[in-house]
This record gives C-alpha cells, structure tokens and sequence, in this order.
C-alpha cells in the first residue's frame, strides 16, 4: 500500500488535495500541518476522527488518512537525521513515500506579502529543509509549488503587462520577482532543479496564478468579495482603484493540472497553471454583485496594498506539452464561491 505525505495539508490547497487523493486512491496520506494558517481536520474531513495514539490522528474507517500536527521543520529535519524517526516517534511502518505534495509555507494575501516581508521570507528556512530531506529520503515523485509571484515585476505594469511565459523566467537572466514571497519560490524553483539533475529526484514545480475555491479563508480577495456580495454591501469596497487584474482559476482545475504534470514533467521544469484570462476586480465585483441581484456604487481603498497592476499566464506550453485545459469558467467558478458565501453569510 503506497503512502503519500502532504506537507501543510490543513490549509486551503493542502487539504483540498488531501480530499483529492482521498476520493481518487485506496492509498494512505499522511499529512502534516502545524495549524498556524490552516483549520483542524474535523473542521473539513468528511470521514470521522477513528483513532489516536503517539500524537497520530487517523480518519475514516480504513484509517488512510493520518494526521500530525506539528512545524514540518522540525519534522523533516528529524527525517533526515534518522530514517527510522517516524517509526520510533510515532509507531508508523513507512518504509519510503510515494508522491510528496510540498505545501507548507507562511502564505497570505497581499497584506501579509507587503506587511510583513521578514515573516513570508521564512519559507526558505522551510523549504532548506524540505529539499535536503527529499535527496536523502527519495520519495518516488515530489511537487514544489511555486507561484505566479515569481515572474519579474516589469512585466506586470499598467502600461506594459504581457501573458507572461514559463520561460520569462531566466536563470541566467534573472528579473525581479514579487516581494520575499516571489524570490522564496524563486530559490526553491532553482533547489529543485539541482534536486533533479544533482539527486536524481523526479520534481515537478507549478506556478499557479490566482487559485481560489469555495473553502478559502478571508485573506484572499475571492471569497472576500464573495462575502462582501453575500451581504450586499454598499458601497462595495475594494482596495485600490480595481483595475489591476488577475488569472483566477479554480482549486479543482489546480489540482488536475498538477497531478497531470506529476506524470510527464519531472525534472524540476517550472510550468503555468491558470487561465490565461485578464480579469481586473472590478470585473469580478461586477459578476458576483449580478450573483447577488444589485448593483451597488464602488469605494476605492487607495491606502491599501495591491501589488503588481496585471498577471497573468500563457498557458500555450502546458496545453501543448501536458495536454490540459482548465474546466471551470470564472463564471462558474465563481457562482460556486457566491453560493457558498450566501449559505456561510447572508443570515449573519
């Protein structure tokens, strides 16, 4: 029986693929999370809490799904150190794992990425670790996920934004990324590929663009706008002048094209998961106040941090080489968003 671990599986992309590989497999997942950004299991997990013992939740009546909470850090580093660590710390017979889903990270939305720069910069602590580990532990495949964040900056202005392409990323011809949280991704794109070429190991690194999801936190401006709709708000606030726009795709179209690119891209080649569509939040504001049945004049919160004016990806390279499409149209995705807002919201 194979198992595969997911690395800060409680936040809003780590669960939705621990769901996935749940639902799709007869295969064990443990996953970990230290629970600083993400929510407890029971809060999420279909399946019920069966057992616990040595610090080791399992769910479900087969018992597949196995949860840690505890700082990754340390974890992988005890790994590293020890082979046997998980057996004598947690009494778990795991000779090696199978697929590695890498998602531990300190993430947030812009407010955290402009605010607090110093604390989204510990991710390359986290990810040191992580990329030592895997070239001693050597699990079968390993996904890095990096972000959108990482294009060079330039090439997201008012005046002069382009779909931007896998291979605007240079590592012979470096840009500047986006902020700490742009060069953190930026290195570990680079850690994987010398874990590739140096170790051996089979990687795959995404860039996903603006993933959302009916279960995404406050943070993010999806499900805040979605909430903002739910309610009726009016005036409607949104921060800036809300013309900068991005590639919103799906969470379940995220983790389609990832698991697609685990089986035909593993030597550390970075590639687009998005749309390839422009939409600015005014635009998004516009379709879910139409979800909500009004239309309410806008507010503009000049005084709040919006990052670059315009991204987006060409998605040419993944369609040609992975063979993959997104399924979910922003308008349908998006409703999905709404209607989950108006049943948490509307009778608040």
């Amino acid at each position: 029986m194979k198992t595969h671990l997911v690395s800060g599986g409680c936040g809003f992309v780590g669960r939705n693929m621990v769901k996935r590989l749940f639902n799709t497999t007869q295969d064990h997942i443990l996953f970990i999370d230290d629970l600083s950004v993400g929510t407890h299991p029971t809060t999420w997990l279909e399946q019920p809490l069966k057992d616990e013992k040595n610090g080791v939740q399992f769910y479900g009546d087969d018992r597949r799904l196995i949860f840690i909470q505890g700082d990754f850090r340390e974890w992988v580093m005890q790994m590293a150190n020890d082979g046997n660590y998980i057996k004598i710390k947690y009494g778990l017979e795991i000779e090696n794992f199978a697929d590695v889903f890498h998602f531990a990270a300190i993430v947030g939305g812009r407010a955290k990425i402009d605010g607090d720069p110093l604390l989204v910069a510990r991710d390359l602590s986290i990810d040191a670790e992580f990329f030592y580990w895997i070239t001693r532990q050597k699990p079968e495949r390993v996904l890095y996920p990096s972000s959108s964040a990482a294009y060079p900056i330039n090439l997201q202005t008012e005046g002069g934004a382009i779909a931007l392409k896998e291979s605007d990323i240079d590592f012979n011809d470096m840009g500047q990324p986006d902020m700490t949280y742009g060069w953190t991704k930026l290195t570990g794109e680079f850690l994987a590929k010398i874990a590739a070429s140096h170790y051996g190991i089979h990687i795959t690194c995404i860039r996903p663009f603006s993933g959302y999801g009916e279960d995404q936190d406050l943070t993010y401006p999806t499900p805040a706008i979605a909430r903002r709709a739910a309610l009726k708000e009016d005036p409607f606030e949104v921060w800036g002048t809300g013309n900068q726009g991005r590639d919103f795709v799906h969470i379940d179209d995220v983790l389609d094209c990832t698991l697609m690119a685990m089986d035909k891209v593993g030597d550390g080649t970075a590639i687009n998961i998005g749309q390839g569509i422009l939409t600015s939040f005014n635009d998004l504001i516009k379709l879910f106040t139409e979800f909500a049945g009004y239309n309410p004049p806008i507010k503009q919160l000049l005084d709040k941090p919006v990052g670059v004016h315009s991204r987006y990806s060409d998605m040419s390279w993944v369609k040609e080489n992975i063979g993959w499409e997104p399924k979910i149209s922003i308008r349908d995705g998006m409703k999905r968003v709404y209607d989950a807002a108006v049943e948490k919201y509307s009778d608040k």
